[in-house]
């Protein structure tokens, strides 16, 4: 049985390389450095070796290498230089590109290097802020397009996911006598992606606050009943593709009314809320990590 090929438009080359679909075509015509395929109606598609390719290019490209030089390099040229910027670049760029190659070849020994290598040169937290969050804000994305299949984004998540539960283990425990924030880390129901949620709960507690992580499809009412345990709880989410874009409203309805008898106060995060106004003093929207984490920690 012949292995399934992955094929991905020009459009999905543009959102995982970052280089414009125009730029991407008069590389073809004038270096011939993709070779795309048509379909049975004539559609073109590339195979995810015309995207690693491309993502090597790319990497190559936006660290000093013309175009022109790239195209004349054999795999053996090309595979050196990539390694020889692997521990000079200071490129969140190149080390995000360098995460998707190890994605695509499900390259687990790749990807604990450039790690550890980032990790070494900006610390931990800058891992997770820099690299990780932004990161997995755009795999999910392509998931969600169908640009890569489950088990890509799965393969990753997994591998931060290992990373992350020993960091929280090497942390301290919060002292008994504790008077600060709380905050309760939780997904909606029918949301399941909680990696980024477990980066939040690491950055919370590397912080000094009490941090409950409650992981996934969590009811409304759960969170109702901490609020006699911890008054004024902070509950925070990260949602990747729940509630859905025109559910939003109807979503936060439903918080606030569940919640009315509580001082329980919601902090949202994520691409489903992007230009999503509070509706609430109660309920407060981001559009991406960083901002959710500034907002939390100068609580």
């Amino acid at each position: 049985m012949s292995a399934l090929v992955q094929e991905f438009s020009i459009k999905d080359l543009e959102h995982f390389t970052g280089i414009k679909a125009h730029t991407i075509r008069a590389w073809e015509q004038r270096y011939g450095l993709l070779n795309p395929r048509r379909t049975s109606t004539n559609i073109r598609y590339y195979t995810s070796e015309d995207l690693k390719l491309l993502l090597n290019v790319s990497l190559l490209n936006q660290n000093g290498h013309k175009i022109s030089h790239i195209a004349a390099m054999g795999e053996g040229e090309m595979g050196n230089a990539l390694r020889a910027l692997e521990t000079v670049s200071d490129r969140e760029d190149h080390w995000l590109g360098m995460l998707k190659i190890s994605m695509l070849n499900f390259d687990e020994q790749l990807f604990r290097s450039v790690s550890k290598t980032f990790e070494e040169q900006s610390g931990f937290s800058d891992l997770l802020l820099r690299l990780y969050l932004p990161f997995m804000g755009q795999i999910g994305m392509l998931w969600l397009t169908n640009a890569i299949c489950p088990a890509h984004e799965h393969f990753v998540s997994n591998l931060i996911r290992q990373r992350l539960f020993r960091a929280v283990d090497e942390l301290p425990s919060v002292d008994p006598s504790y008077t600060g924030s709380v905050f309760a880390l939780f997904l909606p129901e029918r949301e399941i992606h909680d990696i980024s949620l477990l980066m939040v709960h690491y950055l919370l507690r590397s912080a000094g606050y009490k941090s409950l992580f409650l992981g996934q499809s969590v009811p409304l009412e759960d969170l109702t009943q901490l609020d006699a345990q911890f008054p004024e709880l902070n509950c925070v989410a990260y949602c990747t593709t729940y509630p859905a874009e025109n559910g939003v409203e109807d979503y936060f309805n439903r918080v606030l009314r569940e919640s009315s008898n509580t001082s329980l106060r919601f902090h949202y995060a994520g691409r489903v809320f992007n230009g999503v106004e509070s509706p609430s003093e109660r309920i407060a929207c981001h559009s991406d990590g960083q901002s959710l984490l500034g907002s939390l920690l100068n609580l």
